[in-house]
């Protein structure tokens, strides 16, 4: 896997972000940082460096948390898998403030899992989220996937794992069991529009939100490779991205 050597602090003073400028080191590994969120702060413990880029918090977050405010009723009551979880930091801001079960995921790795953890500890959710170390391609560690919402925000970063990305996608949305007997089939028309929601989506979905910059050609890449495994994309504005089922691949769940 190709490697990005970067420092955090020149990625949060080149875009931008919501993040406090003011940071603490609490030993050579680690640095906090206090990150302004909508309607709360989070104190969150970053890898000083991390070789799978899992030591920060990337833009898109911030950007991807302002628009699922935006559009909370699509989100309430939802069974949620956040993928490329990072610090945690998302999937604790969605746990503090609205009511849904989510569960962190990101490469089989250990320090990440232990450091989302201490990060959902340091913000009061406690226990920490359940968590799945899963790295993109491998066979995934729950054979009936049941999270009607998958979630990520800039993933893209590496070309090189794009099919690895769409096989896991492709294996999260179509052996999607739903755990609630409620939650309506995608594939019978308009009238199983998830009900409450303002952005028309239907269930199972991954949402992503998408910031970094990257070449025109290789953001194609990934959405063409998505339509040819069978899915279907969708702008729903402020580069956030629905990604589901294609009609054919739906009507089987």
């Amino acid at each position: 896997m190709d490697i990005a050597l970067f420092s955090p602090s020149s990625l949060f003073a080149a875009d931008g972000d919501s993040s406090d400028e003011e940071t603490t080191e609490t030993s050579q590994s680690f640095v906090e940082r206090t990150h302004q969120f909508p309607g709360i702060e989070l104190l969150i413990r970053e890898f000083a460096f991390h070789q799978l880029n899992a030591n920060l918090l990337w833009p898109g977050t911030f950007a991807f948390a302002e628009w699922l405010m935006q559009h909370r009723a699509s989100i309430q009551r939802r069974r949620c898998l956040e993928i490329g979880s990072g610090t945690g930091a998302l999937a604790i801001f969605l746990k503090k403030v609205s009511d849904i079960d989510i569960t962190t995921s990101d490469y089989d790795d250990q320090e990440i899992e232990e450091n989302i953890a201490h990060n959902c500890i340091a913000n009061g959710v406690v226990p920490a989220l359940p968590h799945i170390r899963h790295t993109w391609g491998d066979t995934f560690p729950v054979a009936e996937p049941d999270w009607d919402l998958i979630i990520a925000s800039d993933i893209l970063l590496y070309v090189k794992q794009y099919s690895n990305l769409i096989k896991s996608l492709s294996f999260l949305l179509k052996s999607y069991k739903p755990k609630d007997k409620n939650v309506v089939n995608p594939t019978e028309g308009e009238q199983n529009v998830a009900v409450g929601t303002d952005t028309g989506l239907c269930w199972p979905v991954f949402l992503m939100s998408w910031r970094r910059r990257i070449g025109k050609d290789d953001e194609s890449l990934f959405f063409t490779g998505c339509e040819e495994a069978g899915l279907e994309v969708t702008h729903l504005g402020s580069r956030v991205y629905s990604i589901r089922p294609g009609r054919k691949e739906a009507s089987s769940l």
